[in-house]
């Protein structure tokens, strides 16, 4: 079945209008159209003030996209920033055509966001002493921390200085085997990141693209909290190849953890497995279990989710020990018992990885994990 042209979707629209009585598709308003696949893409371009009034008609264009024959999901944002790159003139008679821009991701084989619906889950100490047991399996691992609000990644590796360039590129940190890049490396610890969403969204494009990762087995994204423009912006520009969702047992983490497995699903996303992080509380003095936040919550919702559970992590005072002095416990106890729980879910995440989630060309078939 023919994928639909930028024609076709313009008049799946025709009859709808703004509130002031405006035609959608005769205004301006209209950005960023296009098909990947069976998925459609578009931006409504509005503002903060008028977005509320505007999220019935998105609700209805999504509804009128799907509808297309040879679509199979439509994906619709309020949005106040303009597509930053213009649509290119068509190359003239006799002029060869332009190169094509350079993947800045070419080398690297899975891109794995590692999300949660709220903060305070332990979202970053997950993403790095995974990463850590995906580098004990002999992969070539890197993380970028695209927290920018609220960058860990320096702290749990115990990273200080600035990263070096190498001529327009930004060379990654190295920590534990790991390469690594922040925000937190490039400003001082501990200046207020005051920035609005396309700032952050252009900030995270940077750490993407302007840093020489080099090759890599995977890398890990260590995600913003929550479901706004930064991750959305990340989950529609990167070519994923998962997501793993971060949750403590207790339901109030849970249902903002939904609310994040649903944003991912709805862009595409594989979701590669749920973490049950502070399972429950191991007493230093007495050794005894505490769940303090409720039991098995994360893990029973992956299985009413159909989503595979990748684990739960205790929380014990080794495990914070370990990250507040920058040596993650999986590297400085790899055999303890949190160590094998880490290693143990990296396994199984790679066990879920399959060769063409994240690769899209014609040798895709042929990438294949050590």
């Amino acid at each position: 079945m023919d994928t639909p042209d930028e024609d076709v979707l313009r008049a799946a629209l025709a009859g709808l209008s703004l509130p002031d009585g405006t035609p959608l598709v005769a205004s301006d308003r209209i950005a960023g159209l296009g098909v990947n696949g069976s998925r459609v893409n578009l931006s409504i371009l509005t503002s903060a003030a008028e977005a509320p009034l505007l999220a019935p008609l998105r609700d209805e264009v999504e509804a009128r996209l799907r509808r297309l024959p040879g679509i199979s999901s439509a994906f619709v944002v309020l949005t106040a920033e303009t597509p930053a790159t213009p649509r290119a003139a068509p190359p003239q008679l006799g002029q060869p055509k332009p190169a094509a821009k350079a993947d800045p991701l070419a080398g690297i084989r899975h891109v794995v966001a590692v999300a949660s619906g709220k903060g305070g889950v332990g979202k970053s100490t997950t993403t790095v002493n995974l990463g850590l047991g995906l580098a004990a399996q002999g992969l070539k691992v890197g993380i970028l921390d695209a927290d920018v609000y609220g960058p860990s990644l320096p702290t749990l590796l115990g990273l200080h200085g600035r990263p070096q360039a190498r001529g327009r590129r930004l060379v990654p940190m190295q920590a534990y085997g790991l390469r690594a890049m922040s925000m937190g490396l490039l400003v001082d610890a501990e200046t207020a990141m005051v920035w609005r969403g396309p700032m952050i969204m252009s900030a995270i494009t940077q750490m993407m693209a302007d840093v020489d990762w080099g090759a890599l087995d995977v890398l890990l994204v260590d995600m913003p909290p929550g479901t706004g423009d930064a991750q959305l912006a990340l989950a529609q520009g990167t070519r994923l190849s998962g997501a793993v969702i971060v949750s403590t047992p207790q339901d109030l983490s849970l249902i903002d953890a939904r609310r994040g497995i649903a944003m991912f699903r709805k862009v595409d996303v594989p979701i590669l497995g749920i973490v049950e992080n502070m399972a429950h509380f191991v007493c230093p003095d007495c050794g005894g279990s505490h769940a303090i936040f409720g039991q098995g919550g994360a893990q029973a919702e992956a299985a009413r989710l159909g989503v595979p559970f990748l684990g739960a992590v205790p929380l014990t005072m080794d495990l914070r020990a370990a990250s507040d002095a920058g040596q993650p416990v999986t590297a400085r106890d790899p055999d303890g018992p949190l160590g094998r729980i880490y290693q143990q879910m990296a396994r199984s995440l790679m066990a879920d990885l399959t060769p063409t989630r994240r690769a899209t060309g014609p040798n895709a078939s042929d990438r294949r994990l050590p």
